[in-house]
């Protein structure tokens, strides 16, 4: 399963690489991507468009999926995912902030500063998410069930909410309309140098996620046979909600608020593997992520499109049927 997971992210990058607006043969691919730059469209549309996106869509996809795993194990649910804490709402607070008030404190819309606007809006996404993600912890450290912290993190996220629909009542239409085209999210962002520093971090950050199989293992079991095994919770748990935070973090601040994946991701897993043992479904996860990522991305910038349709729609259109689908059969199944 593996192998075929590998073997699909390698097939669908080279459909990502191939399929568009505009055709390119296969050959041609071939020839751009060995050095052969003698067809100076073509090739920008290979280093400039597709294979960034592509290559965002792995690592973000894997990152996000990874973080929905983590914050399912350390609050036993199933409906839990990366926004489940307020994350993801901490980031479109910052930008809200960047992005709605600029126009009308500063006279000068951030939409229309180009790629320091784009930087301004990446730096407010990173720092409303830590923001968000060191008041959890403190939290954390004040109360001892995970459903208390869940509940809290649900209500930050519906404060955030409250404010950035204040901040839009406020704001010039121009704003309010850069701000809503963040929040459909979007794989074709990041370009440059940009891509390769998304990339560097992820590259760094999820491996770095294996250093808590253990822990995650001993908190299926519930915490008290944990903590009878050693395992301190407290401490556990915060370990692994900064490293889901900080995850959620850096893909919302490049890729803007993607959903469906976290959530939806980790089922896949489950069902393909058929264990709960973290050792196999971390690495799953993030190899199921990439898959559906890339798939999603490639929908979004099909043939007979213009432009690109918004990743959160065809997240949700392309992942909700083939999870309720294997649900419904593990449920058949059980029964």
């Amino acid at each position: 399963m593996f192998v075929l997971l590998f073997a699909s992210i390698i097939l669908l990058l080279v459909a990502n690489l191939l399929i568009g607006t505009v055709n390119i043969p296969v050959i041609e691919v071939c020839r751009i991507l060995l050095g052969d730059d003698s067809n100076e469209i073509w090739t920008n549309i290979i280093f400039s468009s597709r294979l960034p996106q592509a290559l965002t869509a792995i690592v973000a996809g894997a990152g996000l999926a990874v973080s929905g795993l983590q914050m399912q194990t350390v609050f036993r649910n199933p409906l839990a995912g990366p926004s489940v804490l307020g994350i993801s709402n901490g980031s479109a607070l910052g930008v809200a902030f960047v992005v709605l008030l600029s126009g009308r404190l500063g006279g000068v819309a951030l939409s229309r500063l180009g790629y320091l606007g784009d930087a301004a809006m990446s730096v407010a996404a990173i720092v409303g998410a830590l923001a968000v993600l060191m008041l959890i912890l403190w939290v954390s450290q004040k109360v001892r069930g995970s459903v208390t912290l869940l509940i809290i993190g649900v209500m930050i996220g519906y404060l955030a909410n409250a404010i950035i629909g204040v901040l839009k009542f406020l704001s010039p239409e121009e704003d309010v309309k850069t701000f809503v085209v963040w929040g459909l999210g979007s794989f074709s962002r990041v370009s440059g140098d940009e891509m390769v520093l998304f990339v560097i971090l992820m590259c760094i950050l999820l491996p770095l996620t294996s250093l808590l199989v253990k822990p995650m293992n001993l908190l299926l079991l519930g915490d008290r046979n944990a903590a009878t095994l050693g395992l301190n919770i407290r401490r556990a748990r915060m370990l692994v909600i900064i490293s889901s935070g900080v995850l959620v973090a850096i893909v919302t601040a490049y890729c803007g608020p993607i959903m469906f994946l976290g959530l939806a991701v980790p089922h896949l897993a489950r069902a393909i593997f058929q264990t709960s043992d973290h050792r196999i479904l971390l690495p799953s996860t993030a190899l199921c992520g990439s898959v559906l990522a890339l798939l999603c991305n490639l929908i979004a910038r099909m043939p007979g499109f213009e432009g690109a349709l918004p990743v959160n729609s065809v997240t949700a259109l392309v992942g909700a049927p083939i999870i309720a689908s294997i649900l419904f059969r593990r449920r058949q199944s059980a029964e």
